[in-house]
């Protein structure tokens, strides 16, 4: 059995090498491109073994440019999370080259990636995920303070001034019990931008919210993006929401099928709908 198991062993290896030897590897991708601020390339995630495989990312080709609004939409089960998670470092693509800020991520240790995502990356999500024993001004400053240095010691300034610019001067003080889900995620974002990041990764940021807040919401992810130069990627499944960026990513069935350059949340909606309509193709372990 020993025997057997080890012979089977090198043939896979084998097998490997003989792959490896056919595809691209990591230096075909090419030097980085210094002004994307999240580049994908050959970008693929599968999970489980055989015929229980889930194809969730398929090859993602991408490169997005410092200072954009991208918005990320497709039907259940296209890929969205699963790309949101590969491009944030919270994932680590089966294959394939992911760089942020032109760094390198796909080799990183989980120690590395903890450090980047605390100093170099901003996360908005639904829930907002604020720390209720925590005041607003602390919450802020709690990626500063995490990621230790000079910086923690010059974040309260920084944070007075991003809570003044999503609108809550005056409310450092205050836990976020204290506050409506409008502003909480006002705090989320002011958290997510205090660390200066390459990129600030949104996943439904206005889900929680009403119609009016939501909006309150996005207009300041927008101004994040004019004012400050903020990179922002945003998933949704809200027409609305995707309007407010510069161009719309439609994934399905784990691969990019269409863009859209800024439009109305109508044009969104309507190539929304034709995509949702159109037949989808047969694949062995499709992504839930």
């Amino acid at each position: 059995m020993g025997l057997r198991r080890s012979r089977r062993r090198h043939e896979e290896s084998a097998r490997g090498q003989a792959r490896e030897a056919q595809e691209p590897q990591g230096q075909a991708y090419g030097a980085p491109d210094p002004t994307a601020a999240v580049e994908l390339r050959g970008v693929r995630r599968r999970y489980g073994r055989g015929a229980a495989t889930v194809h969730a990312l398929r090859g993602i080709d991408l490169s997005l440019p410092r200072g954009s609004f991208t918005a990320v939409m497709g039907p259940s089960g296209s890929g969205k999370s699963t790309f949101l998670q590969c491009a944030a470092g919270l994932d680590l693509p089966t294959e394939g080259s992911v760089r942020l800020g032109g760094t390198e991520i796909t080799g990183m240790n989980e120690n590395e990636l903890t450090e980047l995502r605390r100093g170099r990356l901003g996360f908005v999500f639904q829930a907002f995920n604020l720390l209720p024993s925590l005041t607003v001004e602390q919450n802020v400053l709690l990626p500063m303070r995490l990621a230790g240095g000079r910086a923690a010691s010059r974040g309260t300034e920084r944070a007075a001034d991003l809570l003044a610019r999503v609108g809550l001067e005056g409310k450092g003080r205050r836990r976020p019990a204290e506050l409506s889900g409008g502003q909480q995620q006002r705090v989320a974002i002011a958290r997510a931008l205090v660390t200066h990041p390459d990129v600030v990764f949104a996943d439904e940021p206005t889900g929680a919210l009403d119609t009016t807040t939501a909006a309150e919401v996005l207009a300041l992810l927008r101004d994040a993006v004019d004012s400050l130069g903020a990179t922002v990627v945003m998933v949704t499944h809200d027409p609305v929401a995707a309007s407010h960026a510069d161009q719309v990513l439609f994934l399905a069935d784990g691969l990019i099928v269409d863009r859209l350059p800024r439009a109305s949340a109508a044009t969104v909606a309507a190539r929304m709908a034709a995509l949702t309509a159109r037949p989808a193709p047969v694949h062995a372990g499709a992504a839930a």
